[in-house]
């Protein structure tokens, strides 16, 4: 992860909800952490196709609830998407569970915006993408 993932998706929150901050939903300073642990876990570009696997997955229990079908819930869909399931290892895991739980606060939260965290989360990954990690910093300064 960059160091500055969380920062962009701060920002990204602003230019989503506004300022002052304190006018943003209360769930947005709850699941900072947990996109944090995806970026941590996968990288800015695994984040980003992971972010974009749990839209899609959001989408489909939504659509589900709203024609009243039969639906699986998000971890199913979510591991449907990203197929977790082929490639289970620390990382995945990591951010599987922390998508999971950013997700069930969101269904407790009347205020919050799962498709703009979503979206707040992919910009943010867009903009450390592009800039240059710590480690490749560093890695860069020692050759």
């Amino acid at each position: 992860m960059t160091h500055d993932f969380g920062l962009y998706f701060a920002q990204e929150l602003g230019n989503r909800f506004a300022l002052p901050t304190d006018s943003w939903p209360a769930s947005a300073e709850q699941l900072t952490p947990f996109f944090s642990i995806v970026v941590n876990a996968l990288g800015a570009d695994g984040a980003t196709r992971w972010f974009e696997a749990a839209r899609r997955a959001h989408q489909t229990v939504v659509a589900a609830e709203q024609n009243r079908t039969h639906q699986f819930g998000f971890p199913m869909h979510l591991d449907v998407e990203s197929e977790a399931h082929k490639d289970i290892g620390l990382p995945v895991v990591a951010a599987f569970e922390a998508t999971r739980a950013l997700y069930e606060i969101t269904r407790y939260a009347r205020d919050a915006d799962v498709e703009g965290y979503f979206d707040c989360a992919l910009r943010a990954c867009a903009r450390s993408s592009t800039q240059p990690s710590s480690t490749t910093v560093a890695a860069a300064a020692s050759r």
